[in-house]
């Protein structure tokens, strides 16, 4: 079993460096791209049968040691429990569909060896990073997924905002991985120990003491930690990064949203769960920015009009979701909604890439309008996706979404419910306005191409894992009676049926506002000027802030530092020595008189000083 665990994420490695080293004909490239990641999920998906029975258990396996010292070993060890198998899954199973889709989506790209070295070097890194046993390796792994998340982004690299949005992707994550190192550091130096499971034996044992020795360390630890997490998975404020990224190819955007990068901030905190157990403040912290971004993110999303912009927005708030699952101490939840998410959003992206395909490139969603006939598919990929968004009752959304409202309701904490129950509400009704603009109404533009059928069958396996990836094997009663739907005790009506009624009352909602034409109220530029639609379509202007606080200070710093103060400061040191030497310099006339003078009157000068002294 140690052997598949190796195997999983040296396959795609090892094809990422034969592609790059070596860049085969086309046929060789999809092999080598495509079957790799294959691979790896047939092997992920025979652990999964030969652990099926097991509910705890452990796999390790070591592909060799890194360093030795005194203190510190570095071990390139894996480690697979449940957590890391769903992981796993997602992710292999995921990256596959998304790899079968991009060799039909890239098919006329001249540069397809690069792009398959690329994909498979992140589905690499993402696999290390989620079976790494120690922090080191997981922070390997994890600037490994910041790497080709700025070369995919930037991939159509002649394009100069293509360039500007991997720079800030990979600048912003860069300000949280810095955090995180911090972290880590201070780790060791509390536990004396980089290992992820022995530190979360000492945390378990730490939170048995009546008191928490060096609890502020801790607290600042998670803290810094939890700073890395936001930076990958775009939580406020280190969020911007995430819509301007969409700037890549499709296949890309679905990767890094759905089974990679902005999953790895809620798997490092769920896998370091015993130790923020020990920092309730810190949870506390977390509850409160998911929920800030989830609600910055749904209504950011209701006031785009570009369709990949909307999914990003969207994965922010979603995201927001699980942090908040997090914070509330509900780990199985958080994680529940990572697997279901990363289901209906690859959908969803895959088939925006679909459509714009078919569109002639085009994203402007208001450019669109009754593709329902033309492309009957991917108005029901759209559907199916949308309604799982919006958690519509029987789709997979609907599943993981309620349990996370659930455990917050269950938690006491009344302020975060009711804002994510307006999260909820938001985010239905850009859901809703997302499929109503593109499928229903009069027909704008006319389709140039039709599904390819590689792309459409992708679509197909992800639309039946949207629907019923959320439905567990011990059956759809069961779940209804856990999400309180049977009439259990612990929470109220309110907090039962609201929101259950909430998505499909919000849908209706949708058809009435778009019935009246309020979804496309616009100027003459296509652009609208009410001043919160402005702000919200901005992102609640989060870069106009950053271009003021950091961004011009800096710009004025360096034109008043152009010809650079400190060479200054050096130069003029230079020039003084000259001018001193030249100076110096007259008094060597070369004449023997004028040497025998000066030596008479120094002479005189020393003997006259002595006699005053």
């Amino acid at each position: 079993m140690d052997i598949i665990l190796k195997a999983i994420p040296l396959l795609p490695l090892s094809s990422a460096i034969c592609l790059l080293l070596f860049q085969p004909q086309i046929g060789w490239i999809r092999v080598l791209g495509v079957g790799s990641v294959t691979l790896s999920a047939l092997l992920t998906l025979t652990l999964n049968v030969m652990l099926w029975e097991h509910e705890l258990f452990i796999v390790q396996a070591q592909l060799g040691e890194w360093l030795n010292l005194d203190l510190l070993t570095f071990r390139f060890g894996l480690y697979l429990d449940p957590l890391s198998l769903v992981m796993l899954t997602i992710i292999t199973c995921i990256g596959t569909l998304i790899h079968l889709y991009s060799a039909s989506y890239m098919i006329d790209d001249s540069h397809q060896c690069r792009f398959f070295a690329y994909l498979n070097l992140f589905v690499s890194a993402m696999l290390f990073l989620v079976l790494a046993d120690n922090l080191i390796l997981l922070y390997l792994g994890w600037e490994g997924v910041g790497l080709c998340s700025y070369l995919l982004i930037g991939f159509w690299y002649k394009k100069t905002v293509n360039n500007q949005a991997a720079n800030k992707a990979f600048i912003i994550t860069r300000i949280g991985d810095t955090a995180m190192l911090i972290g880590i550091i201070i780790l060791f130096y509390q536990f004396n120990s980089l290992n992820i499971q022995q530190i979360q034996i000492e945390s378990q044992l730490i939170s048995q003491q009546a008191d928490l020795p060096n609890s502020t360390l801790i607290n600042l630890a998670c803290l810094l930690l939890f700073a890395g997490a936001a930076g990958k998975s775009a939580q406020a404020p280190l969020h911007s990064w995430l819509p301007d990224a969409m700037a890549g190819p499709t296949p890309v955007s679905a990767l890094i949203h759905a089974a990679t990068m902005v999953t790895a901030g809620i798997y490092l905190v769920a896998r370091n769960d015993a130790l923020y157990q020990l920092s309730p403040h810190v949870l506390t912290v977390i509850a409160f920015t998911g929920v800030f971004t989830l609600l910055l993110g749904a209504t950011s999303a209701l006031c785009q009009s570009d369709l990949k912009r909307i999914l990003a927005y969207s994965t922010i708030s979603q995201l927001g979701y699980m942090f908040l699952a997090l914070g509330v101490g509900s780990v199985s939840s958080a994680v529940f909604h990572l697997m279901t998410h990363a289901f209906f959003k690859a959908l969803l992206f895959l088939s925006a890439g679909a459509l714009i395909y078919c569109m002639n490139h085009e994203q402007d969603i208001t450019k669109m309008g009754g593709l329902r006939q033309r492309l009957p598919l991917l108005a029901t990929s759209f559907a199916i996706g949308c309604a799982a968004l919006a958690s519509l009752p029987m789709t997979s959304g609907f599943f993981s979404k309620e349990l996370i409202l659930e455990q917050v309701a269950l938690s006491h904490q009344s302020i975060l419910w009711w804002c994510a129950l307006l999260g909820a509400f938001f985010t239905a009704l850009y859901s809703a306005k997302l499929f109503l603009l593109i499928f229903c109404g009069p027909q704008k533009l006319t389709p140039t191409h039709s599904t390819p059928i590689v792309m459409g069958s992708v679509l197909i396996i992800l639309m039946t894992l949207s629907l019923l990836g959320g439905i567990q094997p011990t059956g759809v009663s069961h779940l209804f009676n856990e999400f309180g739907m049977s009439g259990s005790g612990t929470l109220s009506p309110l907090q039962h049926w609201l929101p259950i009624i909430l998505p499909i009352a919000t849908i209706l909602l949708a058809w009435w506002l778009f019935k009246k034409g309020l979804f496309t109220t616009t100027n003459n530029s296509g652009q609208s000027t009410n001043t919160i639609v402005v702000f919200l379509r901005s992102g609640w202007g989060f870069d106009a802030l950053y271009n003021t606080l950091i961004i011009q200070p800096f710009r004025n710093i360096t034109y008043a530092n152009r010809h650079d103060l400190i060479d200054s400061a050096y130069t003029a040191m230079e020039r003084f020595s000259h001018q001193l030497h030249l100076l110096l310099n007259q008094l060597q006339t070369g004449k023997l008189r004028s040497y025998s003078a000066s030596l008479v009157i120094f002479c005189a000068v020393v003997i006259a000083w002595g006699l005053i002294r």
